[in-house]
Order: structure tokens, then sequence, then C-alpha cells
């Protein structure tokens, strides 16, 4: 006791004060962009020759309506919704539920790997409903209003019945695994919970884009001509190892643009969505909607992304940040093994003493005693992530894309109406990209240094 406060009552209050202090101010940082939006009217310089005012002016307003949909939906969710349901116990509320489910059901009521399996598809689906309102406005009224969704009522509705279906099965098996270890597992169980993770993370990067990616949309080899040689020239003269070369149909669900790989070792796989390629890809005029003409990359423009997208390969950067993710990982179930036990944590969540579901625990240590280096880790990890994007830039100016990477770039951001001016201390927090004049100005100076060095 403490001033007629327990020790629950504390850590209550301080997850609470944790909570709201980090969504204040990144709502805070959100505020300093939109004051850019409706102040900066003017077309930067560096883009007078690429972007007219019109566009500017759309690339404007969509990013303040953007921005301002996403404040309301922080202040509504996390600065009122999220509080209220950790000081009036609603987590505990959902385990009696998955408790009493249950029991009804006749299973047996002590097996907590079954009443943890009911629990996240609770409380997932309670997170569900509850952000449901909101991906509605953003998809079919927000992005709609800007040009941006594809997406009928009925494709929608099919999309998110089979994401409910895929992310259950999905965290009720990952959610009983965990349960399991940490029970079988012993006084070093969070060593086999982190081999665990490991494993399970490198099967999900190789399992998710061949089986899961293609319930949601459609994948189609890239047809043999002149661009599909141009990347299969590139992968080989840098000995990636393509074996895949894919067209995703991503124009179904936005008119976005965006291009990636994947695959462990020596099997990779290049996906290009539709709207990265000039016109969709088509060449036959009658198959193109006049909103959609001239939009997308040339195919040297491609390939120069692709320069780019290889150079992150090139570079390790992908394992770099797998190992990362590793060592993170090993930290977590560290603290949380030093941690999960501690009553008053669940206390403080409003359950009954003597009662601590080891997902509730998992979930504690993760998301609040770890919020302060979470933070930090964030942050980090964005300007690691910045400093990755400038190392591909270059590594794609080395092959002699410099031009044509920025004239990709300036197209791409004009097809997605990226604003291009930026509040520093906003852009700092959640860009893990360089801007678009951040990444010129140095593409710009990588070619003005080889110049002068020759």
């Amino acid at each position: 006791m403490m001033g007629g406060y327990t020790e629950a009552d504390i850590i209550l209050f301080g997850i609470l004060g944790l909570c709201l202090v980090k969504n204040i101010f990144e709502i805070y940082i959100s505020l300093r962009q939109v004051k850019v939006y409706k102040t900066a009217n003017k077309v930067p310089a560096e883009l007078g020759d690429h972007m007219s005012d019109e566009t500017f002016n759309k690339a404007r307003v969509y990013g303040l309506d953007r921005e301002q949909f996403d404040i309301f939906k922080s202040f509504i969710l996390d600065v009122i919704v999220i509080p209220l349901e950790l000081y009036f116990g609603v987590i505990s509320l959902f385990w009696q539920i998955s408790f009493s489910i249950v029991e009804k059901l006749n299973f047996d009521v002590n097996n907590e790997i079954l009443i943890s399996s009911v629990f996240v598809v609770v409380i997932g689906l309670f997170g569900y409903v509850k952000e449901l309102a909101f991906k509605i406005y953003g998809t079919f009224v927000l992005e709609e209003r800007h040009g941006f969704n594809k997406q009928t009522p009925g494709f929608f509705v099919w999309d998110q019945i089979k994401g409910l279906i895929v992310s259950n099965i999905l965290t009720v098996l990952l959610s009983a695994a965990i349960v399991f270890i940490v029970q079988w597992g012993g006084e070093y169980f969070f060593i086999y919970l982190w081999a665990f993770a490991g494993v399970i993370s490198l099967v999900l990067l190789t399992i998710y884009p061949i089986f899961i990616a293609p319930l949601f949309d459609k994948y189609i080899p890239l047809e043999d001509g002149e661009l599909r040689t141009s990347i299969e020239k590139l992968a080989a003269s840098l000995k990636f190892p393509l074996t895949k070369l894919y067209v995703v149909e991503g124009s179904k669900r936005s008119s976005h643009s965006n291009a990636y790989f994947y695959g462990l070792w020596n099997s990779k796989r290049i996906v290009l969505f539709d709207t990265l390629l000039l016109n969709k890809g088509k060449n036959d005029d009658a198959e193109i909607k006049e909103e959609d003409k001239g939009k997308g990359c040339t195919n040297e423009e491609v390939v120069a992304v692709l320069g780019h997208e290889l150079g992150h390969w090139k570079l390790g950067h992908v394992t770099k940040n797998i190992v990362i993710m590793q060592v993170n990982l090993l930290l977590i179930f560290i603290v949380f093994n030093y941690c999960f036990k501690y009553a008053p944590f669940y206390e403080a969540l409003g359950f009954a003493p003597g009662v601590r579901p080891i997902l509730v625990g998992l979930f504690i240590v993760l998301t609040y005693v770890m919020a302060p280096y979470n933070a930090i880790l964030e942050f980090a990890m964005t300007m690691l992530s910045r400093r990755f994007e400038y190392q591909a830039d270059e590594f794609a100016q080395k092959l002699g894309y410099a031009k044509l990477l920025q004239k990709a770039l300036i197209k791409l951001n004009l097809d997605n109406l990226g604003f291009p001016v930026h509040d520093w201390l906003y852009s700092s927090w959640n860009h893990s990209h360089p801007t678009l004049l951040q990444r010129m100005h140095r593409l710009k100076e990588l070619e003005a240094k080889d110049k002068k060095s020759k």
C-alpha cells in the first residue's frame, strides 16, 4: 500500500500514463504535419518541371484529409477507448467470457491452452469490430474521394472474411504453441520460446507469399518481353537467384503501387504491382481506362526501381533486419521470464488474485512494461530503415540508374498523390523512407561526386 493505493493501482496508473503520453505525443506531431498541409502552397523548386499546381493541391488535400482522419481515429481509439478498456478491466472480462465458452462446451476449464485459444479469437473479433467503421470510412469515403479505392463492397466483404479466417487460424495455432512452450519449458522456457519464434518467423516469411497472399490477390507470371528480359539480365548480373517473376493485380484493391522480392536462400521471387507498370502493363488502348492512361513507370524506370530493391538484398539489409528482430525477441522473452509471474500486473488489468494467464502476461510485458524500450527501438529502426534506403539508392546509382530512379520516384509520388513537403519531426518519427526531395538531393549529390572524381 502507498497512500491508500495498492501495487496494482500504481501499475494501472503507470500503464495509463504511458499509453496517454505516447499517443498524445503522436497526435501532436501529426498536428504539426496538418499545419504544413494547410500552409504549404507552392510546389518545391526541385519539382517545378514535374508537378503542376493542380496536382500539388490534390496531394495537399489528400494528405490533409488522411492525416485528420488518422488523428480522429487515434484520439477515439488510443486516447479514449483503450485507456477506458484498461481501467475497467475489459481484458479480464474477455478472459472470463472465454472461460465460460469452454465451460459451456464441456471442455476442460483447467486447460489454459483451450481457454487461451478461445480468448485470442474473442478479443480479436472485438478489436476487428472496433476498427471496422474506421476501415469502411477509410476505404469507401476517404480513398474513394481521392480516386484510389478500387474495391467493390462485395470484394471488401469477401476480403474481410478471408482475412478473419486466416488470421484466426494462425493466431490460435501460435497462441496455443506459446502457452504450451511456457508450461512445458520449465526454468528456461524463454530459450525454447525464442527458438520457436525464430523458426516460425522464417517459415511465415517463406509460406505467406506462396500460400496466403494468393488467397487475397491474383498473381500472374510476368509475360515474356523487354521488361522480363531486362529484369532477368539485372538479376543475373548481381547473381540474384531469381526463380519466379510475378505481377499482382493490386489495382483491384487500390491504385497505389509497389514492388518487392521474397524468398530464402537460393529461391527468390520478384513481385511487381500492376499499378507500377505503365498503363498497368497493357498495350491495347481499348483495355486501358481513361484515368489509368499514362500512369506507372516505363520498363527502364521499373528496372531502376528493382535496382534499388535488389540493392537491399545485395547489401544484406534483409538479413540484418532478421538478426535485429531475433535479438529483440530474445530480450522480450527474457524480460517476460522475469516479469510474467508478478501478480500485481494481472490485478492491475482486473484479474482476480491468483489468475495469471500466460498470454495476458506476454501482452502486458510486450505492450506496457517494455513501452519505453519499444518507443526507442521503433525510432531507431525507422532511422536505420532510412539509412538502408539511402544505401539502396546509392547501389542503384552505381549501376547507372540515378536519373531513371529519380524519374520513377517522381512518377510514383505523383501517381500516389504523395505530398512533397513535410514537418521535420513528423517525418523523422513516421517515415521509414527518406522523403522524395531528400532522395532526389542525395542522388544528385552522388552523381556530382562521381563526375568530380572522373
